[in-house]
């Protein structure tokens, strides 16, 4: 990967990280986590008391690893996952492409992002690279 490539991957990286923290903090600090949980339950969530305080931790501790690049392809794999739960239980994939409509958008390019970071890996600007290029040092 060249440099450009890897201050590009930082980029996206940064952007995903912060719609993450913020998706994930609007569910603590303004829902509350019993209101996460609530309307969870309301969606059809199985086990919406666990779902609810999972989904805002793999938004924002997911947020903040994404950002600098630490576990990046697991981390990026729970995101799909996770997108793809709220696709399906908060009827995204239902409500046609439009997120102003419920649609699928938001998600969709959540989950498409963190797949390409499970595909191409975060990047020479990460601790992953920093961590990798250490072990092979050592």
């Amino acid at each position: 990967m060249n440099l450009t490539n890897s201050f590009v991957m930082l980029a996206a990286r940064v952007i995903l990280g912060v719609v993450l923290i913020a998706h994930g903090w609007q569910k603590v600090s303004v829902w509350g986590i019993a209101g996460t949980t609530e309307s969870f339950a309301n969606m059809g969530v199985p086990a919406a008391s666990i779902a609810a305080p999972a989904a805002a931790g793999i938004e924002i501790i997911g947020g903040i690893l994404i950002i600098v690049g630490l576990g990046t392809r697991i981390v990026g794999a729970l995101v799909a996952v996770t997108m793809v739960f709220a696709g399906i239980f908060a009827g995204h994939f239902t409500n046609g492409i439009y997120a102003s409509n419920g649609g699928w958008e938001l998600v969709g390019i959540i989950a498409t992002a963190a797949l390409m970071l499970v595909a191409a890996g975060p990047g020479m600007h990460s601790v992953d690279h920093f961590l990798r290029k250490n072990r092979q040092q050592a």
